[in-house]
C-alpha cells in the first residue's frame, strides 16, 4: 500500500486562461518575505502607525484622534510596502490583521511584527491576507495561554505559515480583480458618507438652532406659519421609562418568543436586529411595565451608545426592552414620534444629550433628565410630519446605500475564497 499523494493546490475558482495552468505552489512565509527588524533608536521624529482591523494601516493620531504612543524610540521602522501583524483579536479580525502598509514610513510599536516580501509587485499578498484562508494555521500555532484579546503567536511560527503561490501573472490577475472591486467598495463608501453628511446638514437647517425660533430651511407650505416654540419633553409623554435584565443574563434568552430589544439593537435612527434576543411568555407577563407598542421612541441611555435612538416597529412590537434602553412614548396629538427621534439624533439632540453628562463622559441618563430635555416645536403636528417624513426617506435611502456596500463586502469575501485555495480540509 502507498500513501495517498497529496492534491494538487487549486482554487475552486480560477480565470479561464490559468485553468490549465500549474498548480500553485506552497512555500512558507519566510521564504517569500524577510522579517523588518530596524529600530528608531535615533529617536527620528516619525509618525507613529497602528494596523487596525477595519482600515488597515492608519496613522495612529488620525485614527484615535489623540497620540497613543508617546514614546517611539525603538519602535519598529514601517516602509511603504511593508506588512504588519497585529495579534490584537476582534470580531473583524478573530486572529488578528495582516496589513500592507501603504501610508507612508512610519513606526510602530514593538507588539507588531513586521516583514517585507521580497517580490512584491502587485497586492496578491494584501488581498490573501484579508480572507480567512490563513486563520486556521494561526489559530493551531497560538499559544493557550495568551491574553483573551490576543493571539500568543511566535515569529518564527509566524514565518512558518504556508503561503499558497500562483505564479507572478496569476498574481497580478487577482490582485487586479479584488483591486478593482476595492475600489467600488470605496466609492459606494464615499457615497454613504456624503449621505450621512447631506442628512446631518439638513437637519441643522431644519430645526432651528439654540436661541433661534424659527428653522433656517422652511418647507414652502409652512413659509407664513408661526415661529416655533420649544417644550418639554415629559408633558408630551404618556410613557418614560426602560426595563430589566431577567435574572440569569444571557441563559433566559430564547431563540423564538418575544423580542428583548438590548442596547446594541438601538442604532441611530434605525433597529439593528440581526442579534436580536427573546424571552417567553412568563418572562414577559413579569415585564408588563416595559411591553414595546408602536411607534415608541426607544433611547439608549447608558453605556457607549448612549444618545441612540430608533422607534419601534413591527417586528419588536409587543417586546420588551432592558434596563439600558428607555421608551418614549408621545402624545400622539401634540408630537410625531418619528421627528422627536430625528432630533434627539440630530447635532443639537446630542448636545443636549451630553449636557448631561458630568464631565462629558456620557455615563447615563435618568427619567427626570429625560423629562426635561427641551424640544423645539412647530405650532402645526402637519409641518413636524413634513419633516419626519423628509428625514425618513433620507434614513430610507442611506439604509439602501448600507446594505448594498454589505453586499459588495460579502461578495468580496465569497470570491476570496473561491479565488485562494485552502489548506485546511473542507
Amino acid at each position: 500500500m502507498t500513501a495517498d499523494k497529496p492534491s494538487p493546490l487549486v482554487p475552486k475558482l480560477r480565470f479561464p486562461e490559468f485553468v490549465d495552468g500549474p498548480p500553485w505552489e506552497c512555500p512558507p512565509l519566510k521564504k517569500l518575505a524577510k522579517r523588518i527588524t530596524q529600530r528608531n533608536t535615533h529617536g527620528a521624529d516619525l509618525r507613529a502607525l497602528t494596523n487596525s482591523a477595519e482600515r488597515g494601516v492608519v496613522d495612529q493620531r488620525e485614527y484615535f484622534n489623540k497620540d497613543i504612543a508617546t514614546n517611539t524610540d525603538n519602535y519598529y521602522i514601517v516602509e511603504p510596502g511593508d506588512y504588519v501583524y497585529n495579534p490584537r483579536v476582534s470580531s473583524a479580525a478573530p486572529v488578528g490583521p495582516i496589513s500592507k502598509n501603504k501610508v507612508g514610513t512610519g513606526v510602530m510599536s514593538p507588539l507588531y511584527m513586521v516583514f517585507r516580501f521580497r517580490s512584491d509587485a502587485n497586492d496578491f499578498f494584501a488581498h490573501y491576507f484579508r480572507s480567512s484562508r490563513w486563520h486556521g494555521y494561526l489559530r493551531r500555532v497560538s499559544n493557550s495561554g495568551a491574553r483573551h484579546d490576543r493571539m500568543a503567536i511566535t515569529n518564527d511560527d509566524l514565518m512558518r505559515m504556508l503561503i499558497p503561490t500562483p505564479s507572478s501573472r496569476e498574481q497580478e490577475k487577482i490582485a487586479d480583480c479584488l483591486g478593482s472591486l476595492d475600489d467600488l467598495i470605496a466609492a459606494e463608501g464615499r457615497k454613504l458618507e456624503a449621505l450621512r453628511q447631506h442628512k446631518q446638514g439638513l437637519m441643522q437647517q431644519l430645526f432651528p438652532q439654540p436661541g433661534e425660533t424659527a428653522p433656517r430651511l422652511r418647507f414652502p407650505e409652512f413659509q407664513d406659519a408661526p415661529e416655533w416654540d420649544v417644550r418639554e419633553l415629559g408633558p408630551k409623554t404618556t410613557k418614560v421609562g426602560s426595563g430589566i435584565t431577567p435574572t440569569g443574563g444571557d441563559k433566559n434568552y430564547k431563540q423564538t418568543g418575544r423580542p428583548f430589544v438590548r442596547s446594541q439593537n438601538v442604532g441611530w435612527g434605525c433597529l439593528l436586529l440581526d442579534d436580536i434576543a427573546f424571552i417567553d411568555e412568563e418572562t414577559h407577563r413579569s415585564f408588563r411595565s416595559t411591553e414595546i407598542e408602536v411607534p415608541d421612541v426607544l433611547l439608549n441611555i447608558t453605556g457607549a451608545s448612549i444618545g441612540r435612538s430608533a422607534v419601534a416597529d413591527a417586528r419588536i412590537a409587543g417586546g420588551n426592552v432592558n434596563q439600558h434602553v428607555c421608551i418614549l412614548r408621545v402624545k400622539p396629538k401634540e408630537l410625531n414620534p418619528t421627528f422627536l427621534n430625528q432630533y434627539l439624533i440630530s447635532q443639537n439632540g446630542q448636545k443636549q444629550i451630553d449636557s448631561f453628562q458630568a464631565g462629558g463622559n456620557r455615563q447615563g441618563l435618568n427619567f427626570a433628565q429625560i423629562r426635561t430635555f427641551s424640544i423645539p416645536l412647530p405650532p402645526l403636528l402637519s409641518e413636524q410630519q413634513r419633516i419626519a417624513t423628509c428625514l425618513g426617506s433620507l434614513d430610507d435611502l442611506i439604509a439602501a446605500e448600507g446594505r448594498k456596500l454589505e453586499a459588495l463586502r460579502q461578495h468580496k469575501q465569497g470570491l476570496m475564497q473561491q479565488l485562494f485555495p485552502s489548506l485546511e480540509k473542507e
